[in-house]
């Protein structure tokens, strides 16, 4: 199953989490931070687990991943959160705000925990975090590659978190490009996460309304090398899984250079259509037949 649209849905509203199961995204995020006030934090976490309970009797009868977003370390609530969704068998957890591979080690010492208590698996609830949504943690995302924890999945950012943080009052320029800071942060995120070897998952596109927008987007961010984006509408799925699924004509060419090189092992570099094609055109290319 990919990993290319992850959608956020509102911890606290039923309907919205009833309406998710007719939306075609691969992951559902249900979300017990910023999408929930905290007066309903409770209410939120008694609806996730129902949820998740509810879809282990139904497996199979959809098509998506189940993920949790958790409150913050910094916040009374986090632990709760995992209480009350670790019984219904999440995916993964998303950690938000997190300050680098120490909250990896530590989140992933309270699962080891949990999946003794309940008989689950060592390691099956995986982590990915949200990298830089303060200043600290933003400087801090070349240390996930020295991180070895196997429940790591991939590598997230948020441009909104940190706009506040360090009280940017613009998050693009004119033309409608992320600024430098914001550019910097997305660049380390995509290529530590690379290094690393895990998933990079780009951020939202926060104008639901704009899919033209979106499209620009979700587009480039698959060129740039990022497998996966955030979505906060369902509206903005569809959207974002056509733009990182592979078209046809895409795997045609990627198939005719797989094939090039089966049939002329010895070389190191060839020609197709004019073009010179060598190791790295070949690596491409088996990866994006992967994807397909």
């Amino acid at each position: 199953m990919p990993y290319r649209s992850w959608l956020f849905v509102p911890g606290d509203s039923e309907k919205k989490l009833d309406k998710v199961n007719t939306v075609l995204t691969d992951v559902v995020i249900v979300d017990l931070e910023d999408a929930v006030a905290a007066d309903n934090k409770q209410a939120a976490r008694e609806l996730a687990h129902d949820w998740l309970q509810f879809h282990i009797q139904h497996e199979g009868a959809t098509g998506f991943h189940r993920w949790i977003r958790i409150n913050a370390f910094d916040t009374p609530w986090w632990r709760d959160d995992l209480q009350a969704a670790m019984p219904g068998r999440p995916a993964g957890i998303v950690l938000p705000k997190c300050t680098g591979p120490d909250q990896i080690q530590q989140l992933s010492a309270e699962l080891y925990e949990m999946e003794q208590k309940l008989g689950f698996e060592k390691n099956s609830t995986e982590i990915l975090p949200l990298v830089s949504e303060t200043a600290k943690a933003a400087m801090s995302i070349p240390s996930y590659i020295g991180d070895t924890n196997p429940r790591l999945a991939g590598l997230t950012w948020g441009a909104e978190d940190l706009s506040a943080a360090i009280g940017a009052g613009r998050k693009r320029d004119e033309d409608g490009a992320w600024t430098d800071t914001f550019r910097m942060v997305r660049a380390q995120t995509l290529l530590t996460a690379h290094a690393r070897g895990v998933m990079a998952i780009d951020t939202l596109h926060s104008d639901f309304r704009d899919s033209d927008g979106l499209a620009l987007m979700a587009t480039a961010s698959r060129a740039d090398g990022f497998t996966g984006m955030l979505a906060i509408h369902p509206g903005q799925v569809e959207i974002i899984n056509t733009a990182f699924t592979p078209t046809k004509a895409e795997r045609a060419h990627a198939q005719r250079i797989v094939d090039a090189f089966a049939e002329s092992p010895g070389l190191g570099t060839l020609q197709i259509d004019g073009e010179m094609i060598d190791q790295p055109h070949l690596v491409q290319a088996k990866r994006l037949l992967g994807e397909a």
